[in-house]
């Protein structure tokens, strides 16, 4: 196997050990294994896999042992490592063969479910459980990409988005991001993602209907990196101005938003920013809320222009975007990068991690459960390749492509999923920046230009390369990779080494990144560049092959010209390659390649046609390919022209052209409410007609939605339509007499808060507000931290100053119940946060019947994605497949509760909380049926709650900041030690949390212990906006915590 050509060195030891030594002294297991050749099984079926590293260490210690008898005795216990590797692998498969049976078992199961419950009958379109032939859209996967096939065809495009004026948000976190001289490489975070991600927002900028373009990332003012990460706004000139006078503006153009969150003077690695993504939602709101203004302002007549769509890069931005585009209301996109569940699987399959160590370093299941979430809010899942799609994508509950396939032929007929839903998946190959690129056209035998010193003006580079050849003028074969066993340098290094023509027509030069000395190298990276130079020296390759130690990234165009210009061909010879971005570089530049078949170069090649592709695994396969470019001068001309001819279908206009077309196709979203001139966050009052509305969308839900007092009001001996229509028109006849009511008192004293003109909600004018959100078995320890709360606060309550809001899992009659048993007013509270964020109320001083107002905006809100009946049909099927068995009875231990349960909250009891599988069952459960829905256990496990799945009682309160100017960082939530499953949700942002000691501390630990991954991978405890009261702590006490956080003085 390529990269462990050290392990058939040492085995081939073993076997020869024997002479010199005494037979009677050599071991059993040696002489034994003296009698047959072990090596091709141990080098291609044991150690494949696995990183021997450690290994390969005791290896060279052994060489170096002068004591045959020692160093016989360490080779014996290499032998006994390698068998132990053997049955820790055979263990492993054993394990992935039971885990993917079970897998597709539950995928099958899953899917009959959800086409059972689609009861319309299948077409043709649907029927099949391939995918091989057909895309997941119904297009030919054997077809060309989208293209612009020529100038007048983009010209005509463009005319067409003259009068749209887009606002785009691009999020990507991690990594050090900046417009120029960017630092790839500096480290793991700050790669090829931070690149893309730049030149996109760059690109983007500069095309025909696009006014802004926002990437959001983190801003780092840290002393161990330079002051540039540190701005917090920074603009991207265009690469090419031209044409873009008319779409110039204030604010328009491409800019770098940076964001303070987490630690401030600190730079983190990305696997460590996991408990400040809700501090980052919080900062990127407001950024967003403001701009949407400024943009109005400038290009809306006065209306905030919401950004068209909210894009997500990696998994850490994917979560932050799926919140923010709930709390928005705006489509998402999606674009992972690199996958979770795959690097899980290849992490494994190695063997040096346990699953729990891989975890910890990795926070791998947050990360998955993140990728999750945003196959859940994503309307779009932009990838590089089909084979992220066929073989990454799959590996996740949220996406089928077999069930994903019928639910598009069942939309494009029309036709009900019944609350399914999956997101769309569409290859657009990343861009490049081909303006600056000139491909070379001469050669080495051409005469060389000198400067006016007489000096040769090729770049230092060039005679850097140079210098390790013998014969500089041959063909050149460039590898340009970091040395990692997954770039499989060692094989192409052997497959050139073991071909004599091959050697004798071109030279071979690897750059692989930048060292000083090996010792100081990771020891992967080690071990790969000394396996390299072992096989330069085994195959006396010295004078054919070049390694230099140093490049810069400004040297990599100079590098593809050199090879150009030596008539070569660049080779990507990876076991497996995502995308390939080289290989569309080195194609710019005139250079034909040879690729691996494994991944994205399919696809390049397929729209290219400038090379070959091999198997990464076959040494004679690439000598082949390679010798039959470097030999045959018409075919490598050839190459080279479909390359040149074809490589702008790669062009960041033609990605940016794709990428805008699928932007138009999302079904447009934003807030629904409608403001008016006077409906600002800044103003005196609001609109009558707003609260009226409110109130008349109240007077309908009673209708609608609680049913026990709509039968008590309305006479029922009405039809349903009937009642309606009648209460419709009572409605309108009470509202215009309260508007003409308070018309006629317009010229009233503005003092009196409480008429019904004053300002609605009363949040609006806190300069506090108070969210209690504590989770408890009995409504005593809630009505007991209510008053300790309100007696802390007392002064503030009577000034005013001070708002509260309740968040509860109650739904508005457990509510109604909860405060006239503990003797509490409607009107203590400006909002009721209900049903875990499945429903929002107001207070209201204008009816005691029914003191309660629902904002049916916030309905509109979060229902992207609600399956209705079609999720409660699953639901319930569900709940009567939980059952404890006892003898011949079967009891049922989740019953539906039809009487808590409301138009977005599904409530179901549960009997035995402890039996009951943990919450990412059920929600593993829901998205392999496409169904999209937040579950969440609740009242110490006794009940849970599935709303929709952006909703929660954190969202909630950015909905309120959102409509209602609610400052969040003037907003206190009080939790418990701890509650229900969304209590994470509670504690990050850039609001204040105040954690009450001794409040829910007996709490079903198990609702937590369930999780995949700790809660300090969520959330930063030790934080200063985080504070922990005494253990039963008085209510002066918890002032003197609300002085600490400074929001009371004194």
């Amino acid at each position: 196997m390529a990269g462990n050509d050290w392990i058939n060195s040492y085995l081939e030891a073993i076997l020869d050990v024997g002479p010199g030594l005494d037979d009677a002294k050599t071991s059993l297991l040696l002489r034994e294994r003296g009698r047959f050749s072990p090596t091709r099984y141990f080098v291609e079926e044991v150690v494949s896999g696995f990183d021997e590293t450690d290994l390969h260490r005791s290896w060279v210690r052994a060489q170096a042992t002068r004591s045959p008898q020692e160093r016989n005795t360490r080779l014996e216990n290499l032998c006994w490592r390698i068998w132990n590797l053997a049955r820790q692998k055979k263990q492993l498969e054993e394990k992935e063969a039971q885990r993917i049976a079970k897998r597709r078992l539950e995928r099958e199961r899953g899917r009959r479910d959800a086409v059972a419950d689609m009861s319309e009958d299948l077409s043709e379109g649907e029927k099949g459980d391939t995918v091989g032939d057909i895309s997941f859209h119904g297009e030919s996967t054997r077809g060309r990409l989208p293209r612009i096939s020529s100038v007048e065809t983009i010209e005509a495009w463009a005319s067409q988005q003259k009068g749209k004026k887009m606002y785009i948000v691009l999020i990507s976190l991690h990594g050090l991001i900046r417009g120029e001289n960017m630092e790839l490489g500096c480290d793991s975070d700050t790669g090829g993602q931070v690149k893309y991600v730049v030149e996109l927002a760059r690109a983007l900028g500069s095309m025909p209907g696009v006014y802004r373009v926002d990437l959001l990332t983190r801003q780092i003012s840290s002393p161990d990196v330079d002051w540039s990460y540190g701005e917090p706004t920074e603009m991207l000139p265009p690469r090419n101005s031209e044409g873009l006078m008319d779409e110039m503006g204030e604010s328009s153009g491409s800019y770098i938003i940076r964001i303070p969150f987490g630690p401030k003077d600190k730079y983190i690695p990305k696997e460590l920013l996991w408990p400040y993504i809700s501090e980052f939602v919080d900062g990127a709101l407001g950024h967003i809320i403001q701009m949407s203004k400024v943009l109005g302002d400038q290009i809306g007549n006065g209306h905030p222009v919401w950004p068209v769509a909210i894009h997500g890069h990696y998994a850490d931005a994917g979560d932050s975007t799926a919140l923010l585009s709930g709390a928005l209301n705006v489509p998402m996109l999606f674009t992972g990068h690199s996958l979770g569940r795959d690097k899980l699987e290849q992490l494994l399959r190695q063997g040096r991690l346990s699953r729990d160590e891989i975890n910890s370093t990795y926070k791998i299941m947050r990360r998955i459960e993140a990728e999750e979430l945003s196959l859940d809010a994503s309307e779009i899942v932009i990838t590089s390749t089909r084979q992220e799609i066929d073989e990454q994508w799959r590996l996740y509950d949220g996406f089928d492509p077999i069930l994903e396939r019928k639910l598009r032929a069942r939309i494009r007929r029309n036709v009900s999923c019944y609350g399914r839903s999956m997101p769309r998946m569409v290859v657009i190959p990343p861009g490049m920046e081909f303006n600056d690129i000139v491909p070379h056209e001469g050669d080495l035998d051409a005469e060389t230009e000198v400067n006016e010193d007489g000096k040769s003006p090729d770049p230092p580079i060039f005679s850097e390369i140079m210098r390790f050849f013998s014969n500089p003028r041959k063909p050149m074969i460039l590898a340009l990779a970091r040395p990692d066993p997954k770039k499989n340098l060692t094989t192409l290094v052997k497959a050139f080494g073991e071909c004599r023509p091959l050697r004798e027509l071109s030279n071979l030069t690897l750059i692989m990144g930048n060292r000083d000395n090996i010792d100081e190298m990771s020891s992967t990276s080690a071990s790969v560049l000394l396996s390299i130079l072992k096989l330069i020296d085994k195959y006396d390759l010295y004078g054919q092959v070049a390694y230099p130690k140093h490049h810069r990234q400004s040297d990599v165009p100079d590098i593809y010209r050199l090879a150009a210009k030596t008539k070569g061909v660049f080779v990507n010879p990876a076991f497996i390659e995502p995308f390939g971005l080289t290989l569309i570089e080195a194609a710019a530049y005139g250079l034909p390649m040879v690729a691996t078949k494994n991944g994205g170069p399919v696809d390049i090649h397929r729209v290219l046609d400038n090379g070959l592709l091999v198997d990464p695994h076959d040494e004679k396969s690439i000598s082949d390919a390679l010798l039959k470019l470097v030999a045959d001068k018409h075919l490598w001309a050839k190459c080279r022209a479909n390359g040149l001819k074809n490589i702008h279908l790669f062009s960041w206009p033609e990605h940016c052209k794709t990428y805008l077309s699928k932007i138009a196709g999302c079904k447009p979203r934003q807030p629904r409410w409608l403001r008016n001139e006077d409906d600002d966050e800044n103003s005196e009052s609001d609109s009558p007609s707003d609260s009226l509305r409110d109130i008349s969308l109240n007077l309908k839900f009673s209708l609608d939605g609680d049913k026990n007092e709509s039968q008590e009001n309305v006479d029922e001996s009405l039809d349903p339509e009937d009642r309606k229509s009648k209460l419709e028109n009572a409605v309108l006849t009470w509202s215009r007499g309260v508007l003409k009511s308070s018309q006629k008192s317009g010229s009233a004293d503005k003092g009196d808060q409480n008429s019904a003109i004053g300002k609605f909600p009363a949040l609006r004018r806190r300069k506090h507000i108070f969210v209690i959100a504590v989770d408890s078995d009995t409504s005593t320890d809630l009505s007991e931290s209510v008053r300790k709360i309100f007696e802390a606060t007392e002064k503030e309550r009577t000034e005013g100053s001070i708002g509260f809001v309740l968040a509860t899992s109650f739904n508005i009659t457990e509510l109604r119940s909860f405060l006239s048993s503990e003797d509490l007013n409607p009107t203590d509270f400006d909002a009721f946060i209900c049903n875990s964020g499945g429903d929002l109320y107001y207070s209201s001083l204008h009816s005691e019947d029914n003191p309660f107002v629902v904002d049916l905006y916030y309905h509109s809100q979060i229902e992207y994605r609600w399956g209705g009946e079609g999720l409660r049909k699953t639901l319930v099927r569900w709940a009567s497949s939980i059952t404890d068995k006892k003898g011949e009875k079967e009891e049922h231990l989740v019953v539906e509760d039809e009487e808590t349960s409301a138009d977005y909250c599904y409530s179901f009891k549960v009997r035995k909380p402890g039996v009951v599988p943990p919450v990412r069952e059920i929600r593993k459960i829901m998205r392999i049926q496409a169904l999209r829905c937040h579950v969440i256990y609740c009242q110490n496990g006794s009940k849970i709650n599935v709303i929709p799945v952006l909703a929660s009682r954190s969202q909630a309160l950015r909905y309120l900041y959102l409509r209602w100017g609610m400052d969040l960082s003037k907003v206190v939530v009080f939790v418990g030690e701890s509650g229900d499953t969304d209590y994470e949700g509670l504690l990050g942002g850039i609001h204040k949390s105040m954690v009450l000691k001794g409040v829910c501390s007996s709490a079903n630990n198990q609702l937590h212990a369930n999780r995949s991954y700790p809660l300090t991978d969520v959330i930063s405890l030790d934080g200063p906006n985080v504070v922990r009261t005494t253990e039963d702590c008085s209510s002066a006490d918890l002032r003197a915590s609300l002085d600490e956080l400074g929001v009371l003085k004194g």
